[in-house]
């Protein structure tokens, strides 16, 4: 790692490095990204978020690189694979909604990333520190009602608001980290 100033978190190992440099925050499009990533912060739930980005090639094998169409024909042969993979979190409920959501996501009549971006905020003040980051917002908690209403599961307001961190629909870098000043 280097010198530069990061929003504490992404300073405490290099794979959190890499992750708040490269991706987080940076926002994000396209249907098998955005499938990833509403996945993976499902999978994240009640653990730590290292966990799952060191498992996360694991996890692309595993679920046929995130394509909801892949995803959403696997069956009861798949399901059992997926929880004897020690590639990815073994959890029969997140692993199911997994699956469920990838088929929410075929019955969408809007693009995934149109209908998550719909929720960005019209304005969003950057956090001067990480206690001034809420862990839901009124966006979220809508997010995550219209989500549940289509089908999909593990999707609640704060797994919402990580997804909108995550995929750049809010900026909570810390005012003085060195992505807020590179992102003005």
């Amino acid at each position: 790692m280097d010198d530069r100033v990061r929003c504490g978190w992404g300073s405490s190992t290099p794979d959190y490095a890499a992750y708040h440099d490269e991706e987080w925050g940076v926002p994000l499009r396209g249907e098998p990204a955005m499938f990833e990533r509403i996945s993976l912060e499902a999978f994240q739930s009640g653990l730590s978020w290292l966990i799952i980005l060191r498992k996360r090639p694991g996890f692309r094998a595993a679920f046929a690189g995130f394509d909801p169409e892949k995803v959403a024909a696997f069956d009861d042969t798949d399901r059992e694979r997926l929880l004897a993979d020690p590639g990815i979190v073994r959890n029969r409920l997140k692993i199911d909604a997994t699956i469920a959501n990838a088929r929410a996501v075929l019955e969408l009549d809007t693009p995934l990333d149109d209908l998550l971006w719909s929720f960005a905020p019209e304005q969003h003040r950057r956090p001067a520190t990480l206690a001034d980051v809420p862990a839901t917002s009124p966006e979220s908690v809508a997010m995550a009602k219209a989500l549940k209403k289509r089908g999909f599961r593990f999707v609640g307001p704060t797994t919402c608001y990580a997804l909108m961190q995550a995929t750049g629909i809010v900026d909570d870098h810390v005012a003085d980290c060195w992505r807020a000043a590179a992102d003005g």
